[in-house]
């Protein structure tokens, strides 16, 4: 049975181009089209798809709005379409946040096939039960509880550096699972190098929200940066790998520009084997949400020269590709819940 999708964006060609790229597809099949909010209520409604392309910016509610009141009042399995400017990707962050499962770029000049994976995104969401994924609570109160956790003494608080890092990959449902984890992180957490799937200018605008939200300093990674305590760094989406490199006295980011693989620039194969090489037993590799393999080798990679390795286990992966992958080729070390992750992470660097 074919997965249903209903396009809503106010441009009748950027609806055409969305239609076109998705019919090509034979599992999927394009049930219905609307110009603007009000007509997408109605034809929800009335067709129940399995998955609606929601444009950021429309005519009569902006698509935040009305993905609140969807996700209020009708549960629904969204992907966010924006355009790759600052503005576009802050409020695609957001949607994320509220309850979107993932989001793509619009073509562009620097990026005309941004719709390739759409396809295979829209079937790996449609096989998601919308239960698994819940929205966000408001940057507000996440904020507020950062700052009550920063009053209350932890045995996460007194995290001493020893030298090990941490190495994070996530896809599809990454935001989710990142804010979860990083939020329970203290001020002076393991160095943490990320590297999330996402389009680019999106990961500066999800660094500054994370940086807002958590206690550690987050930023995008920039080539020769030093790995500190303390800090979280997040390789740039669509624009190069991120690796970690051993320098004299601790470890370095380093930005390549090499072909994409996996399908993806950034990779997380690429930072896991990176890992693996420069840090060996002194690092910890995590494996989140997201579909396909990549990572799955690299952390593999990782656990063989001695790294602890955490896969994120099914019941809470909105989409359990990556993870799954790496467990079946032996990379995770331990299967957990997204709730015990953090946890997990903390316990092991205060080793």
């Amino acid at each position: 049975m074919s997965v249903r999708v209903l396009i809503v964006d106010d441009s009748a060609t950027m609806r055409g181009l969305i239609a076109a790229t998705l019919c090509r597809d034979p599992a999927i099949s394009v049930v219905g089209e609307a110009a603007d909010p009000l007509e997408a209520r109605q034809a929800i409604k009335t067709l129940n798809p399995d998955v609606v392309t929601l444009d950021v910016e429309m005519p009569n509610m902006n698509g935040l709005e009305f993905l609140e009141k969807i996700m209020r009042l009708r549960p629904t399995r969204v992907i966010m379409v924006s355009t790759v400017t600052e503005r576009g990707a802050s409020t695609t962050i957001k949607a994320l946040e509220i309850g979107a499962f993932d989001c793509v770029a619009k073509p562009s000049s620097k990026d005309p096939r941004s719709f390739d994976e759409l396809p295979a995104k829209i079937k790996a969401i449609a096989a998601s039960p919308i239960g698994r994924h819940e929205p966000l609570r408001s940057e507000s109160v996440r904020v507020e509880a950062a700052a009550s956790r920063r009053e209350a003494p932890t045995a996460a608080s007194r995290y001493a550096p020893d030298g090990r890092l941490v190495a994070i990959g996530s896809s599809t449902g990454g935001v989710e699972a990142l804010l979860t984890i990083l939020s329970h992180f203290p001020e002076n957490c393991p160095p943490t190098i990320v590297t999330q799937h996402m389009p680019p200018v999106f990961t500066a605008s999800f660094a500054a929200r994370l940086d807002r939200m958590c206690k550690p300093q987050v930023a995008e990674a920039t080539d020769g940066a030093p790995i500190l305590p303390g800090r979280v760094y997040l390789a740039p989406g669509g624009a190069a790998h991120l690796e970690v490199v051993k320098s004299v006295g601790g470890y370095r980011c380093r930005l390549s520009n090499t072909e994409a693989v996996n399908g993806h620039r950034p990779s997380v194969d690429v930072l896991f084997n990176s890992v693996a090489q420069s840090a060996g037993r002194n690092a910890l590799g995590v494996i989140l949400t997201g579909m396909g393999r990549d990572g799955a080798q690299g952390l593999l990679a990782m656990r063989k020269l001695g790294a602890e390795t955490i896969g994120q286990d099914e019941a809470s992966s909105l989409v359990y590709g990556m993870p799954k992958a790496a467990f079946e080729i032996g990379g995770v070390g331990k299967q957990l819940t997204l709730q015990r992750i953090a946890a997990q992470i903390l316990t092991s660097t205060n080793q």
